[in-house]
């Protein structure tokens, strides 16, 4: 029954609005203050100073004091696979309707998922990766073949740190804008560092949607074949 009871906890934190918009503004992997973690849940300050400590004492975020200045960010990456996968479920539950966001489309071409990409970039990766049999995808796992373990060290990824990672090496994760999966995992985070540290991408302010730069274009095209 303490299982039980830990779960209805869980579920109801996520289950506000407030908190889940908060929650979500973290799946980036970023650190953020309590003040933009307000704008971003739509709330008071003070509102959202309550709402923070529930989740902070939850153990779902972590608080980093620097100076005068509190950064929160998702505890672990297991809370942010539990997001993601509250996101999956969602996406199979009826349709409503919901106006369109300035922001949707920009969303839906690149963003960051956690720490893996997500969106057309993150869905276009996995299928090339795919495509070329670089990456093997089933529905809960994955693995890199000996002709992707070549290729993504050429590419500059430290394999052999990532397995070493205390999380999944290699998986899928169900895209709940294009609904097919995206790469994530610690090759996905490593991807995804990668393209970061060559400028390929860059974030955009005050969100999760990414902005693929023209050598980003140029280099996804030349090495993966990916034209977005």
């Amino acid at each position: 029954m303490k299982e039980d009871s830990r779960l209805a906890e869980i579920a109801a934190l996520v289950g506000d609005p407030a908190r889940a918009n908060i929650l979500t503004a973290l799946l980036d992997g970023r650190a953020l203050t309590a003040g933009e973690l307000a704008y971003f849940a739509g709330v008071s300050p003070q509102t959202a100073s309550g709402h923070l400590a529930k989740l902070t004492e939850s153990r779902m975020l972590a608080l980093h004091k620097q100076g005068r200045h509190r950064y929160y960010r998702l505890a672990t990456p297991q809370v942010g696979r539990m997001i993601e996968g509250i996101m999956e479920v969602a996406i199979a539950a009826p349709e409503r309707y919901r106006p369109a966001s300035k922001v949707d489309p920009a969303l839906r071409t690149a963003r960051t998922c956690y720490d893996h990409f997500a969106g057309r970039l993150g869905v276009g990766l996995a299928e090339a990766l795919g495509a070329r049999g670089h990456l093997v995808l089933a529905e809960e796992a994955g693995e890199v073949t000996e002709a992707g373990i070549e290729f993504l060290s050429g590419f500059g990824l430290d394999l052999a740190e990532a397995r070493r990672c205390r999380r999944a090496y290699c998986r899928p994760c169900l895209d709940w804008t294009e609904r097919r999966p995206h790469l994530g995992g610690a090759i996905g985070a490593a991807l995804a560092a990668r393209c970061f540290a060559l400028r390929w991408v860059e974030r955009q302010r005050d969100s999760r949607a990414l902005t693929i730069t023209a050598a980003g274009r140029r280099g996804l095209d030349e090495v993966f074949g990916l034209r977005l």
